[in-house]
């Protein structure tokens, strides 16, 4: 988690910086997508901390759903608001049509960006490949994908989420910068900005419906409940928080 807040801290003020020098709308709203993955990140670490408040007389079995609760937040309010800002952002430039200045500067942030995003994918991505190294779902490995919808932990999975929505977030930008200021194509960048404001929304979406699980009672991981079995009751929790 500190790895993908200070990553993603680092590229937004990168970001705003090019959108400020160039003019681009698929800049400026990756910008706002850093952003909205910086305050992410620091509502997950205060979730964590207060998860790990010890019992008192008003909560018995102490304060382990409040992570959960956090991680709601994230992805109905922080998201969803990067998401809106973003479309309309997108939209009002495919209006305008406005030419991008100094397109150099844009392209060199993403490909930066592209560094520190891949580093706290790869953090976490790595952590993901220790938590499932040997284990099996219904007798198969643990794809990422699965690993995603069956961890119990919000701060690997949403970190996991953001990171590679990030990626494609770059990708999407830099198409569009490109086909906005080397072939005229001059709607393409506010294009980018909408389908990174899609993107932003599918990727709450996707947050808001693992997480509304938790909160709603999910059971255990499958391996989890297995362990649990297999060692009469003494296990060693590998998807929970």
């Amino acid at each position: 988690m500190y790895a993908a807040l200070a990553g993603n801290l680092l590229v937004a003020v990168s970001k705003f910086a090019a959108a400020a020098l160039s003019g681009s709308s698929a800049m400026l709203t990756e910008g706002i997508h850093s952003s909205a993955d910086t305050v992410n990140q620091v509502l997950l670490l205060i979730g964590t901390k207060r998860s790990r408040a010890k019992p008192d007389a008003s909560h018995a079995f102490g304060y382990g759903m409040e992570i959960y609760f956090w991680a709601f937040v994230v992805a109905v309010m922080v998201l969803f608001v990067g998401a809106a800002a973003a479309l309309y952002e997108g939209v009002t430039e495919i209006q305008a049509r406005q030419p991008i200045t100094a397109p150099g500067v844009s392209l060199a942030v993403l490909a930066l960006s592209v560094l520190f995003e891949g580093a706290s994918f790869g953090v976490g991505y790595r952590e993901y490949k220790r938590i499932v190294r040997g284990r099996k779902v219904g007798g198969q490995h643990v794809g990422l994908w699965r690993f995603i919808g069956i961890s119990k932990d919000p701060n690997l999975y949403e970190s996991l989420l953001e990171d590679m929505t990030a990626l494609f977030g770059i990708a999407i930008a830099a198409a569009g910068v490109v086909a906005s200021a080397y072939f005229g194509v001059l709607w393409a960048d506010g294009a980018a900005s909408v389908a990174i404001g899609v993107l932003l929304m599918a990727d709450a979406a996707v947050i808001a419906s693992a997480t509304r699980s938790l909160i709603a009672g999910e059971a255990a991981a499958p391996p989890l409940l297995a362990q649990i079995a297999a060692s009469g009751g003494t296990f060693q929790a590998w998807a929970a928080p």
